[in-house]
């Protein structure tokens, strides 16, 4: 399948250079967006056959996947595979998402990592369910972790959205996507895959309070549009998410 692997990073000096490297091992389109870091990210990369964007300044994750997500679509590709930089997600899974993609290709498939509740901060664990109920019933189906970045998505989904992506948008862009997709046939599929947290991880730019309200925000005000969407609320409780194993 033709894909390309998109890499938002910020301040990921100590991880990216693995993360890319076992990247290119499964995919030889890897494109990397520097977020304005100023530790040294983009030196990390100095030698690796990538596409290097970078952002002058910060502007948030939402608008380096979108970056991103543009350049990937130029080329031609199928499908964008989207991952984290700090080492969270392991590219080794790729061959996993994809294989998930190719049985449903009209989906989003998400590496899932809630079935490892044990190996989840119980803020971060707690913070996902509650994001998981709203944007299920805005999207009008259930989903099995709505908050992981590790994610394939087609290219028809990505060229038939156009999404808010400046800063305060930076972690509500991930969820809305799915509302959106979900509004247009497109649903979402999970697969396994491991919850890993590095103790030499830096901190997360994830903020679980801040971030879960603005997504909540987002996504009341969508309901309030469709006016709260009471078939979508039934459709998210009733169902059960697709898990692939």
């Amino acid at each position: 399948m033709n894909i390309a692997v998109v890499i938002p990073a910020y301040n990921e000096a100590r991880t990216i250079r693995e993360v890319v490297e076992q990247a290119l091992q499964q995919c030889p389109q890897v494109i990397v967006v520097d977020d304005g870091s100023q530790d040294g990210t983009a030196q990390q990369l100095d030698g690796l056959p990538v596409t290097l964007l970078r952002n002058p300044v910060n502007l948030g994750k939402a608008a380096s996947l979108w970056r991103g997500m543009q350049a990937a679509l130029k080329l031609g590709v199928a499908g964008v595979m989207t991952l984290d930089g700090d080492g969270q997600h392991d590219p080794r899974d790729i061959p996993r998402l994809l294989a998930v993609a190719e049985k449903y290709p009209a989906h989003v498939v998400i590496g899932s990592r809630l079935h490892e509740k044990v190996n989840i901060p119980r803020r971060r664990y707690l913070a996902n369910r509650f994001a998981n109920f709203w944007i299920a019933w805005a999207a009008g189906y259930p989903i099995a972790d709505s908050q992981s970045g590790f994610r394939y998505y087609p290219a028809e989904l990505l060229r038939r959205v156009s999404l808010q992506h400046e800063p305060r948008h930076s972690f509500v862009f991930e969820s809305e996507i799915l509302i959106e997709g979900g509004r247009r046939g497109i649903r979402s599929v999970a697969t396994p895959i491991a919850a890993i947290y590095r103790d030499n991880a830096r901190p997360s730019h994830f903020r679980p309070v801040l971030d879960i309200v603005r997504i909540t925000r987002m996504v009341a005000w969508k309901l309030f549009k469709r006016g709260m969407f009471p078939l979508g609320l039934y459709r998210s409780l009733s169902g059960k998410a697709l898990i692939v194993e």
